[in-house]
């Protein structure tokens, strides 16, 4: 059995563009007073989905059910490498609808820096400026795609998850309804499992500013964050792909919060010929290809999480001042003197970064290669069944 995982790929977010010719694009027109959302849109040969897409922005909603002013938002496209029509697919749509503000971008990106990384992070970086310049309170920056489809109060239900403290967004990410079919089991069971994990991690290590109901999810898609916390993490990482996630790890790293909104919804295409290296489209062939084989995608081992969370649970109390007896258990798990871990908790700058190396050292003392090997699919889904059941039981008893 083969893995089929997204973060097989992770450790290119450590690698930047070997060169950024293109440095910024520019919106020729100013912002309007009380801009409160930029929402960019990277498009690239996107001239047959983006209309769905532009029109889902079009009709955006409060939260109870009333058209959104369009004042309050603008939407930036960026067609950037296009082959077809989606720059003028685009400005034909914003002349069927005066009233939104709608700036079309054309850029072709020399072959080092044309993907979709380095097409977000100028999107971003212009939509961060142009809040910067009318500094209305609550603004964010929202990052969704051309294939995709935001629900009516996508905008409204993002604003209210950052109201509530938080310095991001991640939206829950659905795909367009298909007959039912072995890629889409799979998609269906990968989400059973994502979710689960998530239900057993917020048991274990739970975190006030992104309480349960949460899910899984933090992908361009459905992305928003505020400008100050893109500032503070120096810009969206410039990396061919994952730069969604590279992104949300920026932001753990300088202790900033990322609210998984079960409330912020998007529908996305179930394409499986993507504009991106890995994706979703890259998870979708991924799936369909181990189904011809008659494999079973594998996933992370249940055992191994629940270690890791436990580890950083551990980490997080000492963090919160709990050292008394939280210091000599943790540098017992990591191997090392009590003296070295105070040494390294006086050198953390954040959370994220005293994190960052517990956990490594963890895995290097720890976790012997091949304990905790990955699982099928089916399997890591009843293990997690199980673990949860175990955990619940015991919070009922304890509380009874």
């Amino acid at each position: 059995m083969n893995s089929a995982l997204p973060s097989l790929f992770h450790a290119v977010q450590e690698n930047t563009a070997a060169a950024l010719l293109t440095d910024w694009v520019r919106v020729p027109v100013l912002p309007k007073p009380g801009l409160q959302a930029v929402v960019i849109i990277p498009a690239k040969d996107e001239a047959e989905n983006l209309p769905a897409t532009l029109a889902a922005l079009a009709a955006q909603t409060t939260l109870e059910g009333l058209p959104l002013d369009h004042g309050l938002y603008e939407i930036v496209v960026l067609a950037n490498n296009c082959h077809d029509a989606t720059a003028e697919v685009a400005r034909q749509f914003g002349r069927q609808h005066p009233t939104l503000a709608l700036h079309i971008l054309e850029l072709t990106l020399p072959p080092q820096e044309a993907h979709v990384g380095k097409a977000r992070r100028l999107l971003m970086d212009e939509a961060c400026r142009r809040l910067e310049q009318v500094e209305t309170p609550g603004s964010f920056i929202a990052s969704t795609d051309a294939d995709t489809r935001v629900a009516p109060t996508w905008l409204a239900a993002t604003q209210a998850a950052l109201a509530q403290g938080a310095d991001a967004v991640g939206g829950r990410i659905l795909t367009d309804t298909v007959a039912y079919c072995p890629v889409r089991r799979r998609q269906l069971q990968d989400a059973t499992y994502h979710l689960l994990r998530v239900r057993l991690e917020a048991l274990l290590d739970p975190v006030a500013t992104d309480p349960w109901p949460r899910h899984h999810q933090h992908f361009g898609a459905s992305f928003a964050l505020t400008p100050k916390a893109y500032r503070r993490v120096g810009g969206l990482p410039i990396v061919p792909y994952l730069e969604d996630e590279a992104l949300y790890q920026a932001l753990l790293r300088h202790d900033l919060c990322l609210r998984h909104s079960p409330e912020v919804r998007v529908y996305t295409s179930n394409r499986q010929q993507g504009r991106v290296a890995v994706g979703l489209s890259w998870q979708l062939r991924q799936w369909a290809t181990l189904h011809e084989a008659k494999q079973e995608p594998l996933v992370d081992n249940p055992a191994r999480l629940v270690a890791e969370w436990q580890i950083r649970g551990l980490t997080r109390r000492l963090w919160q001042g709990a050292s008394a007896s939280t210091l000599p258990l943790l540098s017992k798990q990591l191997g090392l003197s009590v003296r070295a871990l105070e040494h390294q908790l006086c050198n953390s700058s954040t959370f994220g970064h005293l994190w960052q190396w517990v956990l490594a050292r963890w895995e290097e003392y720890s976790v012997p290669r091949g304990y905790w090997p990955p699982l099928p699919l089916s399997e890591a889904i009843a293990c997690l069944r199980r673990e949860l059941a175990a955990y619940e039981l015991r919070i009922s008893q304890q509380a009874a």
